[in-house]
């Protein structure tokens, strides 16, 4: 240990002997430049308009070319070694070759399920039920039976009634023949073909009357929960039945409800502002096509046709209500369920449609960065005709031009660019959104 402690004494003893050397030059530097130094600091000072005046007019020439000189050799630098080489060689891009196609005009809005027909059943007549036929969310058609009321009365007096029409009619037969056979006159002929008629048409009466104790189902669809029980007495009024448990009595305004399902139809509102491009639509002939969602989730899209837009604004939230008709054979959509509506209100023909995310927005408007042959960008001042989840249809632009989708943010005009690797994730993201086929807002401008 005490050779290395000699050593390092030796080492740091010459350390300050070559800082004191160091430091004896600089001094002697200074001493001998210094007054040099403030003489000429006075020499500058002492220069005046004049004397720079007398300086120029006589160097005129030599400081003219001086000045050429410098500039030809800063236009040669730019030439030779452009400001995108120099900043650090071409900006990675990806592009997007414009194209021309149809893009649908989608307007979004939400609605309400509703049924195309749905259906209270209550009764004719004053009666007890007698029997149910139908159970809770059966499935019916049109003509099945319902509900059987006590009949025994109605179908006693049609009996009665159907009896005395056939005897009448028997009368009417025997007369004519008696007629014939002048045994009576004409006009007791005519009394009797009166009374066969009068006692036909109340025999029809009775039969109505007996059919209002077989209730039937006036439409397709399906039962709801049925409100009365074997024994129930309904009235031919709102109130059908009354049902009393533990807690408390209610009553009911129908025996039973039937709703069709299928086809079923949506309702939902348009603003105002909307409503020129529908008419113009409507005026071609072909419905407007709908895609509805239903839920949170909106997996499921359920495609339809407008059938109906209503004649008249509703001045108090400046909308027209419009319903559309969708198929429902798995009965998914029930009457009173929150919608999502996609409108194809138009379409636009041979439109310029490009995402979204390439267009620039600046305090002088949207651009776009558009490449040339060369692979150096320009930019094109654009105008955003419609959006929609992602896609822009603008003008300004022509078809064929490749537009910048991603790393426009380093761009400047005249910017080398090259193309960026093609991946499944950058492909998917310079493609434009497609527009739906079917109508989430609408940003028209």
């Amino acid at each position: 240990m005490s050779k290395i402690e000699s050593t390092l004494d030796k080492l740091f003893a010459k350390l300050v002997q070559i800082k004191d050397t160091v430091k004896a030059r600089l001094c002697a530097l200074w001493q001998k430049y210094s007054p040099q130094a403030m003489q000429r600091m006075s020499q500058l000072k002492k220069i005046d308009y004049a004397t720079a005046k007398s300086f120029v007019i006589r160097f005129k020439w030599r400081i003219l070319l001086v000045l050429l000189v410098l500039y030809a050799g800063s236009k040669a630098y730019d030439y030779f070694f452009p400001a995108s080489e120099k900043a650090g060689g071409p900006v990675t891009v990806t592009t997007l070759v414009v194209e021309k196609k149809d893009t649908p005009l989608i307007i979004e809005a939400t609605g309400t399920i509703v049924s195309a027909s749905i259906v209270d059943i209550r009764p004719m007549v004053t009666n007890t039920v007698a029997k149910i036929e139908v159970k809770d969310g059966q499935e019916v058609k049109v003509g099945d039976l319902l509900f059987v009321l006590d009949d025994r009365n109605d179908k006693a007096n049609y009996e009665k009634l159907k009896a005395l029409a056939d005897d009448a009619q028997k009368q009417y037969l025997r007369a004519k023949e008696l007629v014939d056979k002048n045994f009576i006159s004409k006009a007791g002929l005519e009394t009797s073909l009166a009374n066969a008629k009068s006692a036909q048409a109340a025999a029809r009466a009775a039969e109505v009357q007996l059919s209002f104790d077989y209730i039937r189902s006036p439409i397709d669809g399906r039962a709801g929960i049925v409100n009365v029980f074997p024994g129930s007495l309904v009235q031919a009024s709102n109130v059908v039945s009354t049902s009393t448990n533990s807690t408390a009595t209610s009553s009911v305004g129908s025996m039973v409800t039937i709703t069709q399902l299928n086809p079923i139809n949506v309702q939902f509102v348009i603003p105002e502002k909307d409503i020129p491009v529908m008419l113009e639509n409507q005026l071609d002939g072909d419905a407007m096509a709908v895609k509805v969602t239903v839920g949170e989730s909106g997996k499921q899209t359920y495609e339809g046709k407008v059938i109906v837009i209503d004649n008249q604004v509703d001045p108090s939230i400046a909308a027209v209500r419009v319903k559309a008709q969708i198929p429902n054979e798995n009965k998914t959509l029930l009457p009173g369920q929150f919608a999502r509506v996609s409108l194809i209100a138009n379409t636009l023909k041979d439109a310029l449609a490009i995402p979204s995310q390439a267009v620039v927005i600046n305090p002088r408007g949207k651009l776009v960065y558009v490449v040339d042959k060369d692979g150096k960008t320009a930019s094109k001042p654009v105008k955003v005709i419609y959006e929609y989840q992602g896609s822009s249809v603008v003008t300004g632009i022509e078809a064929g031009d490749r537009v910048v989708i991603e790393g426009k943010q380093n761009l400047r005009p005249g910017s080398k660019v090259r193309e960026a690797k093609s991946t499944p994730a950058s492909t998917a993201n310079a493609q434009p959104a497609p527009a739906p086929a079917t109508p989430s807002a609408v940003e028209k401008k």
